[in-house]
């Protein structure tokens, strides 16, 4: 089964929705996938939910081959701590996914040290997809708390330092 998340951004994903009903009706047909959309457009061919409740979540996240998320540091830690390697698709900016490009950036720097797989266009994410159904050794994960908390914790304080009013004075004198 794979279990695809947009987290709790009010923003539309609509671009993962239709990447993600691609794969059902192509590759992936016959494959269970259970999807949580959000405020995205719910996509054919899958179990679709615009929210589910945290303990459903959870066990989602547990028993899935693989797991698709959003660029978010919550979906993304969720899923390892359920001992998944997420595939991430982070939201852009330029399609209005998302304020600022921190999901690219982070996801990236996450794909770097290992902890993600990142798929920026649809033809990875179907590789990733691929990998994970016939191997998905390669998309668990060890959670490593500590680590976890403090990486977060540093993405908060990078957020809160480009979001601030100061920063923000600063970048237009």
């Amino acid at each position: 089964m794979i279990f695809v998340t947009v987290g709790t951004d009010h923003h539309r994903f609509d671009r993962l929705m239709d990447w993600i009903e691609e794969w059902a009706a192509g590759p992936g047909a016959g494959v269970p996938c259970v999807v949580q959309h959000g405020s995205s457009r719910a996509p054919r061919g899958v179990e679709a939910h615009a929210f589910l409740p945290h303990e459903r979540v959870q066990e989602l996240f547990r028993r899935s081959a693989a797991v698709v998320s959003q660029g978010g540091p919550g979906s993304i830690i969720e899923s390892r701590t359920a001992g998944r390697k997420p595939i991430v698709v982070p939201r852009l900016p330029e399609l209005d996914e998302v304020v600022d490009d921190h999901q690219v950036r982070f996801s990236r720097h996450l794909a770097r040290l290992g902890d993600i797989g990142l798929a920026e266009n649809r033809l990875a994410l179907f590789a990733h997809l691929r990998q994970a159904l016939k191997n998905p050794g390669w998309y668990t994960a060890s959670h490593d708390a500590a680590a976890a908390h403090e990486a977060v914790s540093r993405f908060g304080e990078l957020v809160a330092e480009l979001v601030s009013p100061s920063r923000s004075a600063r970048a237009r004198s």
